[in-house]
């Protein structure tokens, strides 16, 4: 997607190695030197010498899912013409719906949609080698509307691998997608802390034991899930316990309005960022935080940056605010 390639792209992992070509045995099955693949995998880890990707398998769909996992999920990803959600457009998409528990434990999938449509304009050159669309696999596709209802209209909580980007350029595609909660698996999880390199997908799928066909809508889904959902060596829980968590907590957007324009520096030393004005929010530097910093946040500005006691703007926002065009 156009504006996910950091996100989504495969990093080269040095570590890695391409097996052997498995020989074919007499009995049909795939063997080398009497060891079938798997053997052969867990014979290289075990020299220390080795880094071994499996291919990922996508999780099965289930016709009546567990009851002991009774919220619904979905995890999407979209492919655009571009990164401007009022002018370029969605392409491609992707939904796994999954259930889960209030313990942030994924059950089952229960269903998946993945489909293309065809832009009111040619698909620009540097999109289509990004993405792999071309103008000729969406001529005449259009994204199945019904379908994407059925799977996101129950969902309790909506994922994407960077959420900023993909909620606007759902909710310009269509309705259903507004009002609903979502959560970013890459700002809501803390994946250094987790032994992660970093948060693009490649990196997160490779450091967890499988490589996968990037760059397809479904694809990366079922790559974020299988991420999302797996417990590394180390940790009690899964990430996706981490993301659930944290959407459920209350977050504050605080804008530094008029702020003396000497102080600029200290407010980004203090990770505020600058907006101009265009994307709707107050012209200002501005910062999000858990709810919990806001009176230490207004205390700071107070003291530090305002040197009065001003009242500067407050938002307050939850997973169904959060992630919004402005």
């Amino acid at each position: 997607m156009a504006s996910q390639l950091d996100f989504f792209v495969s990093p080269v992992l040095p570590a890695t190695v391409k097996a052997p070509r498995p020989q074919v045995s007499a009995r049909g099955g795939q063997e080398q030197n009497g060891l079938d693949d798997e053997a052969m995998a867990r014979h290289l880890e075990t020299t220390g010498n080795y880094r071994i990707l499996r291919k990922l398998i996508p999780w099965p769909v289930v016709e009546r899912a567990r009851p002991e996992f009774p919220r619904q999920g979905v995890i999407l990803d979209t492919e655009t013409t571009g990164l401007n959600h009022r002018c370029d457009e969605i392409i491609e998409i992707g939904v796994i719906a999954f259930t889960f528990n209030d313990a942030g434990e994924i059950g089952d999938v229960t269903g998946i949609y993945g489909g293309l449509q065809q832009p009111t304009l040619p698909i620009p050159p540097d999109i289509a080698r990004l993405t792999g669309i071309t103008d000729e696999m969406v001529a005449g596709q259009v994204i199945n509307i019904a379908r994407l209802k059925s799977l996101v209209e129950p969902a309790d909580l909506i994922i994407a691998h960077n959420a900023g980007f993909d909620r606007p350029f759902c909710e310009a595609f269509s309705p259903i997608f507004a009002d609903k909660a979502w959560a970013c698996s890459v700002s809501e999880i803390d994946w250094s802390a987790r032994g992660f390199e970093g948060s693009k997908l490649g990196y997160l799928i490779g450091q967890s034991g499988f490589f996968h066909d990037g760059h397809r809508a479904v694809d990366d889904c079922f790559a974020l899930l299988e991420v999302l959902g797996q417990t590394r060596a180390g940790s009690t829980a899964a990430p996706f316990a981490d993301l659930y968590r944290a959407s459920q907590r209350l977050r504050v957007r605080i804008y530094a309005e008029n702020s003396p324009f000497d102080m600029k520096e200290y407010l980004k030393a203090r990770g505020y960022r600058w907006s101009d004005g265009s994307d709707g929010r107050p012209k200002s530097w501005w910062v999000e935080l858990p709810g919990e910093k806001l009176d230490e946040e207004l205390h700071f500005l107070r003291a530090e940056i305002y040197r009065w006691d001003a009242d500067p703007p407050v938002k307050y926002l939850t997973a169904v605010d959060r992630f919004r065009a402005a």
